[in-house]
């Protein structure tokens, strides 16, 4: 949290930019070196404020209890609420669970759920590495954070920085008012009507878990899969607990 107030700040020695690009580079490649054998994950996103028992807990921990019986890894941002409920979900049906953790001073402490986790300091590094390692999105209600995940992931898409990469709302009772927003802007004419359809709007898990596994398929026509292999000189093995994707 210290690191990124800083480099927010403005104006800097050029030593210290030095420094902190330094940290940025060590964070990027802590995460590369944490996630290199994750997947395929499929990344769920939403509000850190919902407990057990609230209607989207449920819901979200019924999705990552899906996308693992479908041979997903389960990843999110590592903390409670939603995340906790996706994690949750996938650890009890058997499937990996990832978390990559933003360290706040309130909210984000790593949920126990998680098979593997990975602290960031600096939110830019952390939502490389939550789309870097994912095939699809679900995106669950949320607050600012899941807005600006949201928000960033289309624009990927519309701009062809990712390709086929689907992105699911589930919940059509709380994001049917961004379906508002999103006729809105094409009225105005600040988007294209065809991208309205780059989210999937849905309130069953069945049907999200069908789009995603839809939408691989194709992608896995198009992209050459590397398969890594451990480097003992590196310290490195294989997770038993490891996705196969469907």
């Amino acid at each position: 949290m210290t690191h990124e107030r800083e480099l927010l700040v403005g104006r800097r020695s050029r030593f210290t930019e030095l420094r902190s690009a330094l940290q940025i580079f060590v964070e990027y490649m802590r995460g590369l070196r944490a996630l290199h054998f994750a997947g395929p994950c499929v990344t769920v996103f939403g509000s850190a404020r919902f407990q057990e028992g609230d209607r989207y807990y449920e819901l979200a921990r019924e999705l990552g209890g899906a996308l693992a019986d479908q041979g997903w890894t389960v990843m999110t941002g590592g903390g409670p609420g939603i995340m906790e409920a996706a994690n949750r979900g996938a650890r009890e049906a058997g499937g990996p669970s990832i978390g990559c953790n933003i360290v706040l001073p309130v909210e984000q402490e790593p949920n126990p759920y998680l098979d593997r986790y990975v602290h960031f300091d600096h939110f830019f590094v952390r939502k490389v590495m939550l789309v870097k390692y994912s095939h699809a999105f679900v995106v669950m209600p949320g607050g600012f954070g899941t807005m600006d995940e949201v928000f960033e992931t289309l624009t990927l898409v519309q701009t062809g920085k990712i390709s086929q990469f689907p992105i699911v709302a589930l919940g059509s009772d709380y994001w049917g008012h961004l379906s508002h927003l999103v006729g809105h802007m094409i009225d105005q004419g600040t988007i294209d009507a065809g991208e309205a359809d780059l989210v999937f709007m849905t309130d069953s898990v069945p049907d999200a878990v069908a789009h995603i596994a839809e939408a691989y398929r194709r992608r896995r026509d198009l992209e050459p899969r590397y398969v890594p292999q451990p480097l003992r000189v590196l310290g490195e093995s294989r997770p038993r607990n490891h996705g196969t994707g469907r």
